[in-house]
């Protein structure tokens, strides 16, 4: 008998390719992918089951199909289809709750992936240079996917210490890009401008939506030779891009604004489209932050075919690059400017301008 795999999260493009390939693996006999909505997209010969993991079913889901091995993917920074912050938070904090529940229980289950993020440290002032795995963050994240991701982690660590005799990897993921990345930050690069923070120009690391499904598919199989993967890994791209060189490589301009503006500028790109754009992400843009990833080489046994440059490079490519309209232009940063005047009027202009 081969391996029995149940995959979360199926319905968002990084799920879905992720259940089509993880299907071809030689050692594995089944895939059963479970969302709260039918994918739009084709999973090949896995078994779809439509089931919210936020609801007590997951658990006769498990127990029906006796999966040994849960990816669990569903824990995510943006919504699906009509869905709002609301209902991100819980599929990402409930859904998991209900998850690990049903895998406590389920005797067949002896693997547990879990995709988390490097958001769990936070962004701060006085951040360490490089974090590895067991840093602790200065600031512990406030709100949106980040918030979520630190409670995540924190229930499936009880989770491993109830079931000692199954083995849990967690992954951590910069911010991942690529032609079809659909994250917070995917969005906000995908801006006609940019706004930054004044004074700052944060280093950032990428990781590309191939290398994650790849790790991911590591991860669900038992560690070659030499390698454990099971425990907690920083995932991501060689190398550090400082936000300005992205918005150059993109094309597209930047407005800087100071401090206080910030929150103004956050309420503007969630007008535009953007579920979760939370003060995380402009901490994010205003101190950057960086990972080790000795442990992901040395321990999982991952090389990541792109490096942080080269998985940026992929995304712009998807996303056209180059010069914009300049009303395309010149209305947004209009839209930007008046947010970040008192009250949030429209900027003066003046004849002659």
């Amino acid at each position: 008998m081969g391996k029995v795999v149940l995959v979360t999260g199926a319905a968002r493009q990084l799920g879905g390719r992720f259940v089509r390939r993880i299907q071809r693996d030689p050692e594995v006999e089944r895939v059963i992918a479970v969302d709260a909505v039918p994918p739009a997209h084709q999973l090949g010969g896995a078994d779809f089951v439509q089931t919210d993991i936020r609801k007590p079913a997951i658990a006769r889901v498990l127990a029906e199909t006796a999966a040994d091995t849960v990816v669990h993917l569903d824990v995510t920074g943006t919504a699906l289809g009509g869905g709002n912050r609301a209902t991100v938070k819980e599929t990402n904090v409930i859904g998991t709750m209900q998850l690990l529940g049903a895998c406590q229980k389920s005797p067949a289950v002896q693997r547990l992936v879990v995709k988390s993020s490097t958001n769990v440290y936070g962004s701060a002032p006085r951040d360490p240079a490089v974090f590895t795995e067991t840093t602790p963050a200065k600031s512990l994240p406030s709100g949106g996917f980040a918030k979520d991701t630190v409670e995540v982690e924190g229930y499936v660590r009880g989770f491993a210490r109830r079931r000692p005799d199954v083995a849990v990897c967690v992954l951590r993921f910069a911010n991942i890009l690529g032609p079809a990345a659909d994250t917070p930050l995917a969005s906000y690069f995908a801006l006609p401008v940019l706004p930054t923070v004044f004074g700052y120009d944060p280093r950032l690391q990428f990781v590309h939506e191939d290398d994650v499904v790849e790790v991911l598919r590591l991860a669900a199989h038992e560690p070659r030779r030499g390698t454990l993967n099971s425990g907690t890994f920083n995932i991501a791209g060689d190398g550090v891009l400082l936000l300005s060189q992205c918005s150059r490589r993109l094309g597209r301009p930047t407005v800087p604004l100071l401090l206080p503006a910030v929150t103004w500028a956050g309420s503007l790109v969630r007008t535009l489209g953007m579920t979760d754009f939370s003060p995380e992400q402009f901490r994010l843009l205003t101190h950057g932050r960086v990972v080790d990833t000795v442990q992901m080489r040395e321990t999982l046994g991952f090389t990541p075919r792109y490096t942080t440059a080269e998985a940026f490079a992929d995304f712009a490519r998807g996303h056209g690059a180059g010069l914009l309209p300049p009303e395309t232009v010149a209305g947004a940063v209009d839209r930007i400017a008046a947010l970040a005047l008192p009250g949030g009027g429209r900027p003066t202009t003046h004849s002659g301008d």
